[in-house]
This record gives C-alpha cells, structure tokens and sequence, in this order.
C-alpha cells in the first residue's frame, strides 16, 4: 500500500488532458492500476490509482511537477499517498 498513490485532476475540458498526464506518469515509469474519468458539461474529472515504486523521482518531486503540468493544461492536478488520501476521506 505504501508505493499507491492517488491523482485527481479537475478542471475546464480541452483536449490532450489524458494524454499529457499518461505521458508524464509513463515517462516517470509509474504504473496506473485504475482509472475513473468523467465529463459534467464542459468540466474534466479524473482519478488514478497509480503504483509509483519503480519511479526514480523522490514523491515530493512527483507531487510538485504534477501541480505544474496542471498548471500548464489549464487543470488542477493533486497527487496524495493512498493511506493519506484514505485517511482524509473517512466518514
């Protein structure tokens, strides 16, 4: 559970969201290992379960360059280990 984290990604829908973030994740050789994605009008929405074990990149780096290629599409784009993310959302 340790190397599972959680992305989500919010924001105005353009073209090239999924494919920009796949791209990244691909060439950081993190895995995903589940994805849920929807369109409420013209707004994105999108949340991974990503394996980031094999990536060479500290998490604190993975963090922060997912918040700028977010910034650079235009969506907000959050990155949190799972047993935090799961922690955070209990009722």
């Amino acid at each position: 559970m340790a190397n599972k984290a959680i992305i989500t990604v919010v924001g105005k829908d353009t073209v090239g969201i999924i494919a920009k973030v796949c791209t990244y994740l691909a060439e950081n050789n993190i895995n995903i290992l589940d994805i849920s994605q929807t369109i409420v009008q013209d707004f994105f929405n999108m949340m991974m379960v990503v394996d980031v074990a094999s990536s060479a990149k500290p998490f604190e780096s993975l963090v922060s360059e997912l918040g700028e290629l977010g910034a650079g599409i235009g969506v907000q784009i959050k990155c949190q280990r799972e047993d935090i993310f799961d922690k955070m959302h209990r009722i």
